[in-house]
């Protein structure tokens, strides 16, 4: 019998989500402070802040070859945050969209492209959409309709690609081309009849861990969907999921509780029997630029 989850670390964030082990650390955000974090060895330590941005921050991804910078989905696109504080744009997509918008998860693929969704301020019904950065830093929409995306999340060959309407219930798979990043039609992977499906992380059989929303649970289902494991925490809303080797990381949000517990917005781990990979970087085809004469955040 594996101990249950315990919290780690004394902060209680108002939305942890986007937590990824990337091999030499573990980081995570607090959506809408603007704050990317990372996670000390030392489970009684306070969290770090590595960057603090004045618009949400949904999640990042390193950028290989450039320790220390990560590309990011925030505020109403994608940017790139560098060592030295300056940040860089490529794209706000969302900019000019009808409604007030903002990016929500986003994670790399194994090719090194970088996935992002975006979501209403006030989740409003299909007006989220989620994007690809190509390798030459080309931003394209390739799904819309999406009222609350979370994910993505893919298998380690990078050819199956899971995302959450967290609004809908609903997971869906997508076979995905390696070569091209393009996505072929998509099948329902589950529907949750309570709460919402949010983060996700997909283990080495393939197994997909989803955080539920609302419901105090963290699930593991088997790659034909059927539910192998639940783990229940003393917080109401599970958000981001990670593996660190055969470890479990969950995040979680105080946002929207009216009286929040002791342990709303804590992180969680858990060992657990499968293992996973280090997420997977941002790979560029050239040279990020330098960060001179870039807007600071």
């Amino acid at each position: 019998m594996t101990a249950g989850p315990r919290p780690v670390h004394p902060d209680r964030l108002e939305l942890g989500e986007g937590i990824r082990w990337t091999g030499g650390g573990l980081v995570l955000v607090d959506i809408l402070a603007g704050r990317l974090l990372s996670a000390p060895d030392d489970p009684a330590a306070p969290l770090r802040t590595l960057a603090e941005l004045p618009v949400p921050l949904g999640a990042v991804a390193p950028v290989a070859g450039r320790p220390g910078s990560w590309i990011a989905a925030a505020g109403t696109g994608v940017c790139l945050l560098h060592p030295d504080g300056t940040v860089h744009w490529p794209a706000r997509p969302e900019a000019d969209a009808p409604v007030a918008m903002r990016m929500n998860d986003a994670t790399a693929d194994p090719a090194g492209r970088f996935w992002a969704g975006s979501m209403g301020h006030d989740a409003d019904e299909g007006a989220g959409s989620l994007y690809r950065v190509g390798h030459d830093g080309t931003v394209t929409r390739v799904l819309d309709g999406i009222t609350v995306p979370n994910g993505p999340a893919f298998t380690a060959d990078g050819r199956l690609m899971y995302l959450a309407d967290s609004a809908r219930g609903v997971v869906r798979r997508y076979p995905v081309d390696p070569a091209t990043g393009r996505l072929g039609a998509p099948e329902i992977f589950l529907t949750v009849p309570e709460g919402s499906p949010d983060g996700m992380a997909v283990d080495a059989e393939g197994a997909v861990w989803i955080a539920v929303w609302g419901t105090g649970t963290v699930r593991r289902y088997r790659a034909d969907g059927t539910l192998d494991r639940a783990l229940r925490l003393p917080a109401r809303q599970p958000a981001g999921v990670c593996l660190r080797d055969d470890v479990l990381y969950v995040t979680t949000a105080r946002v929207g509780l009216a009286s929040p517990g002791p342990y709303d917005g804590a992180v969680f781990r858990v060992p657990v029997e499968v293992p996973g990979t280090p997420a997977a970087s941002y790979r560029p085809g050239g040279p990020v630029p330098s960060p001179a004469g870039r807007e600071r955040a």
